[in-house]
């Protein structure tokens, strides 16, 4: 018997659409089960995908041939802001796939941050408890690489971005929303309105078997209406009270108390113990570039917050360590209004305040006409910034890479950003 998604697919003519990690796994996956199936590859950049009866479509007009097809499996990064889909051709992607095929348990994790945390502390205390669990999504495990394992017992726990939730029609029984706020808004039509719409893809086909649980406190009623969904509806917020005392040094700050809390309410509605929500706590080991400690040079303790795409995540992090004495921020400009982020430079306790291209300098020019008193340097680049950080962080003080934005314009990706900042601390901290 060929598996659900097989069957679903044999008999349509399939593009896959994007050839990275996940377009290669969709590709392995169904040659895997139908190794005669002809299929399409398209990527900006020349692919030359391994196996029989594989046609490519590469280049600037890579994106003409998507209504050519039944079923488009696309990749999550590709944009379709200016791409018309007939009413012939199906837009699916692997996330959609698996939660509407795959037998198992499914938690959804999704919101502009906190998802990575939430998610791993959710698998954690799922398999402190015992139970057959799997991490996998936006984390960076392609979830067609668990089809082949998960059974009836199986909890998939599934970090969402909503980039995979844009063309996603259907919902997780457990699907959790930390926050919403502006990012990604070049990437869909309408913007903002655009991207909480495929957020809200992940509570939008519940029923009232499932449980969505959301934050509270960010007043999210403002964008989802929770009246719509027949799921159990669970609040949560930073002043919920946990049955136990959150002592993981990786989860300093309120807004990882929110994580916590999130992931709690998660494992709760798999019956998992008060006791094992706990220990899979103690067993949390940070996220790599989240608040990552890389390590005291020279008198100054470095940090690593690559992951902080947003203004707000950049002001948890900076309140949560507390001793910040210099911050470098800047990337890619997708035309986030950065008001109320300079006024929180202004007024915050850190000193020297560092930008790079391209928002960076832009966030220094409005400081710079306003008279802030602080500190302000424009970096060329992210190694001038470590090197001006070495100058102006005292010691004793902590120096905190937290962008605000992403990483595109310079890097591949925000982990090839923060790797790169801990090879410039090591160099010049020798």
């Amino acid at each position: 018997m060929l598996p659900k998604i097989i069957d679903y697919l044999k008999d349509k003519s399939v593009l896959i659409l994007g050839f990275g990690r996940e377009g290669q796994s969709t590709l392995s996956y169904i040659k895997k089960h139908l190794p005669e199936k002809e299929l399409t590859v398209a990527d900006k950049n020349k692919v030359t995908p391994d196996g029989e009866n594989i046609r490519t479509v590469c280049g600037e007009g890579y994106l003409d041939c998507v209504n050519d097809f039944d079923v488009v499996m696309k990749s999550p990064g590709i944009s379709f802001r200016d791409v018309e889909v007939n009413e012939n051709t199906e837009v699916t992607c692997q996330v959609d796939m698996f939660l509407r095929f795959a037998d198992c348990h499914k938690v959804g994790i999704t919101g502009s941050k906190g998802k990575t945390t939430t998610s791993t502390l959710t698998y954690e205390m799922l398999k402190t408890a015992g139970k057959d669990a799997r991490l996998i999504g936006n984390i960076g495990v392609p979830v067609f690489e668990a089809l082949e394992s998960v059974t009836p017992d199986t909890y998939a726990v599934i970090e969402m971005s909503s980039h995979q939730l844009e063309f996603t029609h259907a919902s997780p029984e457990v699907a959790i929303l930390t926050n919403i706020y502006e990012e990604h808004l070049d990437h869909y039509k309408g913007g903002f309105t655009g991207y909480i719409n495929a957020k809200l893809h992940i509570m939008n086909y519940q029923n009232e078997n499932d449980t969505f649980i959301y934050n509270a406190d960010q007043g999210v009623s403002e964008y989802v209406k929770l009246d719509s969904t027949k799921a159990e509806k669970i609040g949560v917020s930073v002043n919920d009270r946990l049955p136990f005392e959150v002592r993981n040094e990786h989860l300093l700050g309120v807004h990882n108390k929110q994580d916590v809390i999130f992931a709690y309410r998660a494992a709760k509605a798999f019956g998992v113990s008060d006791k094992d929500c706990e220990k899979g706590v103690e067993s949390f080991s940070g996220i790599e570039h989240r608040m990552e400690k890389v390590g005291t040079f020279k008198g100054v303790t470095f940090y690593n917050d690559c992951i902080a795409t947003i203004p707000h995540a950049v002001e948890c992090a900076v309140e949560a360590l507390k001793n910040v004495d210099t911050l470098i921020f800047g990337g890619k400009d997708r035309g986030i209004d950065y008001s109320e982020f300079c006024d929180y430079l202004e007024k915050c306790s850190v000193k020297n305040l560092i930008g790079t291209p391209e928002t960076g300098h832009k966030i220094i020019d409005k400081l710079s006409k306003e008279a802030c008193p602080k500190q302000l340097v424009k970096a060329a680049d992210l190694e001038e910034a470590v090197k001006e950080a070495y100058k102006l962080t005292a010691e004793g003080k902590i120096c905190l890479l937290s962008p605000a934005a992403s990483s595109y314009n310079v890097y591949k990706n925000f982990e090839e950003k923060g790797s790169h900042y801990k090879e410039l601390i090591k160099k010049y901290g020798e």
